[in-house]
């Protein structure tokens, strides 16, 4: 993912570590963040997720090392035990996220790929804390209109993490809105998506980079003005959104 005309010779030393999408400057001092913070503390089940997803060819989709040890930390300080994800991939950050849930809690997890999702499923497993998801396979937008039609969804969720189709972001907002609680948490990955928030827009950019670039850029502006949310937009792996529901 070469950025802004970024040389060959310069991608070469970058993105050694699966998932990598460090905005920092300097990858030594990504490495650092990594081995000194992230990997000795790293639980043994997502580290094995880690090594099988750095095989599987789309692994540049995983939430990285230090974005999934950061919502586990934030899940814990929030006490979630009601939780969504949409957009799962092979499961990192929702391995994350079911070792921060207590033994009752819950995930509603959605993904149109049941396959990526069964190559994680395993170490899932043998963590102990399959019993916590609830996976469906598909679109999520329909099964969210039905939740909002059903009614007893309505403020249920302590946090919700979105991390699938960019160009969807603002439609999944419209209706996470009223299925997160008042003082609950909505994350969204990418919002700093690969730096091209920044880049001209003739610089040199991957085709999907450039497609969704114009669809992320409307929502930084879209959440920066929404009066029912708190925001903070932090450079952790590709950019995370956190929106606390105020009302």
């Amino acid at each position: 993912m070469a950025q802004n005309g970024e040389s060959n010779e310069n991608q070469a030393g970058r993105h050694q570590e699966v998932g990598h999408k460090s905005l920092l400057q300097s990858d030594a001092l990504y490495q650092y963040i990594l081995e000194t913070s992230v990997y000795p503390r790293e639980p043994e089940a997502m580290k094995e997720l880690r090594e099988i997803t750095a095989k599987h060819p789309w692994n540049i989709m995983t939430t990285s090392a230090d974005e999934g040890q950061f919502l586990n930390m934030l899940l814990k300080l929030i006490n979630a035990k009601n939780t969504m994800e949409i957009g799962v991939y092979t499961g990192y950050s929702l391995l994350a996220t079911a070792l921060a849930l207590p033994d009752d809690g819950k995930i509603l997890a959605m993904d149109v790929n049941r396959e990526n999702y069964e190559l994680g499923l395993p170490v899932i497993q043998k963590a102990g804390v399959a019993h916590k998801i609830d996976f469906k396979e598909g679109p999520a937008l329909p099964v969210l209109d039905q939740m909002i039609e059903d009614g007893k969804y309505h403020g249920t969720f302590d946090f919700i993490f979105v991390d699938a189709d960019k160009d969807n972001y603002l439609n999944y907002h419209k209706r996470l809105i009223d299925l997160v609680k008042v003082g609950g948490v909505i994350g969204y990955d990418n919002t700093l998506w690969n730096g091209s928030v920044v880049a001209p827009p003739d610089a040199p950019m991957r085709k999907y980079v450039r497609y969704y670039r114009d669809f992320v850029l409307e929502l930084n502006k879209a959440l920066a003005a929404d009066p029912r949310i708190e925001i903070c937009q932090l450079p952790v792996g590709d950019g995370i959104t956190l929106c606390r529901r105020v009302s």
